[in-house]
């Protein structure tokens, strides 16, 4: 195992470590010249040689795929924006990150900020659209002030405005912070909560890029996704599919991270395919002294527990969907043996329902219908039947059952903490006589 940290941007090499690379010759780059010594803005002014269409062709052939959880090929997403009408056309970046155990956009806004906007305007230049956004979680106080800075150093520098770099493009960036709610991070309740509206999710389609921000075609992106464009531009596809060594089908590098009882809690770029053990033993140093790992989440609070003994399996998308989770951000979360299931599963369950947008019944009552029964069944006032009841609930807030993804992302790590641990859930019940009323009968 590791005795010490290891850095986030591995040996510094910009071959194969693209998103961090740069923070191995300084602590950030917030200055313009210091990133622009670095090719800063080099693969903006490559995209701007090409026509948008094949800048397009360049993010397509890389299957590049989004990073905020769902994993969609970006290049597809911005194909399927309606034609240019002439009218306004907007690029939203989803910094929003409140997903519990993950702060991998953190890092990136507030070291790298340029590259964020770089990546923004690639896209913004491929996809003709005329005003973005990066909206960002109100919390995330310093990382938009160095965001702000940035963007008033890229207008001067002729980068945001009016005729970029002389190409007679207009293109105007500006930080939109957040009022603190988790449903932000779902592309079209962002979208309301930008329009000055109730942060609800919207009925699709329409989907945003045809009818987004204020009816108009939109692009809505994550942080890190946007961060891949410059490498890749200046690089080219061939190169970024193979960054993942063979280790995995998903192309490029990837921002993973682990919290919970390591030693080295922290975020390394990793090509797709690293195993879980690497990222937890090799990276994080492995479990404190006297700890033993028990259970994990492999990519952020809404995804579904995996026992210890999975630690081997590949970091990417399709082997972690066969183990029965997702990757969801890549941000690990550990439980030691030490810990109860159902009070770890109770503490995510608080979060999702206390986030809840409230605008539909499942969602609404019953998350805090399983908050009760935890607490019940951890207080020692639950019985066998709340156990069943909650498996029962995993598939009444399940897909299709409501109105958004909120629900079936909280139901996950439920789901995965009663399939491989339901006996810990089980024996919390049965410390209560069996004669007894149900805590979520009486509620």
């Amino acid at each position: 195992m590791n005795t010490e940290p290891k850095p986030i941007y591995g040996d510094g090499n910009p071959e194969t470590h693209p998103l961090t690379w740069r923070l191995s010759r300084k602590e950030h780059l917030r200055d313009i010249n210091d990133y622009e010594e670095l090719d800063g803005y080099a693969g903006l002014k490559k995209a701007i040689t090409m026509k948008p269409a094949e800048v397009l062709d360049v993010v397509k052939a890389a299957t590049v795929k989004g990073r905020g959880g769902a994993g969609f090929p970006a290049g597809i997403k911005w194909s399927l924006m309606a034609p240019n009408d002439g009218g306004p056309r907007y690029l939203i970046c989803n910094s929003d990150e409140m997903e519990p155990g993950t702060f991998k956009d953190r890092l990136l806004n507030e070291k790298l900020p340029h590259q964020l906007i770089e990546g923004m305007l690639i896209a913004a230049y491929t996809l003709e659209a005329t005003h973005g956004y990066i909206f960002i979680r109100g919390e995330y106080i310093e990382a938009a002030q160095w965001l702000n800075e940035a963007l008033e150093q890229a207008r001067a520098k002729g980068y945001l405005g009016e005729n970029i770099l002389d190409t007679g493009w207009n293109f105007e960036l500006y930080v939109h912070t957040g009022a603190g709610r988790y449903i932000c991070g779902e592309e079209t309740a962002l979208i309301n909560s930008l329009e000055g509206r109730r942060a609800n999710p919207r009925t699709k389609p329409p989907f945003p890029q045809v009818a987004g921000a204020w009816g108009r075609p939109t692009i809505v992106n994550n942080v890190e996704t946007f961060n891949n464009l410059p490498a890749i531009l200046l690089r080219g596809p061939e190169w970024y599919i193979g960054l993942s060594e063979g280790k995995s089908k998903d192309p490029g590098t990837k921002i993973y991270g682990a919290s919970g009882k390591v030693k080295f809690p922290g975020l390394w770029e990793l090509p797709f395919g690293t195993t879980a053990r690497e990222v937890i033993e090799e990276h994080a140093g492995g479990m404190r002294d006297g700890l033993k790992l028990k259970a994990w989440l492999p990519g952020g609070a809404s995804t579904d527990f995996l026992p210890a003994d999975t630690i081997d399996l590949p970091m990417d998308a399709e082997t972690i969907m066969k183990a029965g989770s997702r990757l969801g951000t890549c941000l690990l979360m550990v439980v030691d043996e030490t810990q109860c299931m159902v009070s770890a599963v109770r503490n995510l369950e608080e979060f999702f329902a206390r986030e809840s947008c409230g605008w539909c019944t499942p969602c609404r009552d019953g998350l805090p219908w399983a908050v009760k029964a935890l607490k019940a069944l951890e207080n020692g006032e639950g019985k066998l039947e709340d156990v069943q009841h909650l498996q029962e609930l995993t598939r009444k807030l399940w897909i299709g059952k409501t109105f958004c993804a909120h629900a079936p992302g909280a139901m996950e790590p439920l789901m995965g903490a009663l399939k491989h641990f339901r006996s810990e859930f089980e024996a919390k019940a049965t410390d209560r006589p069996v004669a007894q009323t149900s805590h979520v009968e009486q509620a």
